[in-house]
């Protein structure tokens, strides 16, 4: 299993790389400085996502290893 900090990082990473992509076609459409600001304010929107979503996919993990562990104590 992987460390909560290692997939943080991966879905921050991705989410980045996701939003700069979108907001740099989003601005290329503009101009070619807009693309430029477009891709940074994505990517900065992306990590900020990607941070929020590994920590709450985490948590809900977690729950679930517990409600597993209390099933099996309720079968024995």
């Amino acid at each position: 299993m992987r460390s909560v900090r290692f997939q943080r990082a991966l879905s921050r990473a991705r989410h980045a790389a996701i939003g700069a992509a979108i907001g740099g076609a989003v601005g290329g459409l503009i101009s070619r400085d807009a693309a430029s600001t477009g891709g940074a304010v994505g990517a900065l929107v992306g990590a900020t996502i990607g941070e929020k979503r590994a920590t709450a996919r985490s948590r809900f993990e977690q729950a679930k290893e517990r409600g597993q562990v209390r099933i099996e104590r309720v079968r024995r």
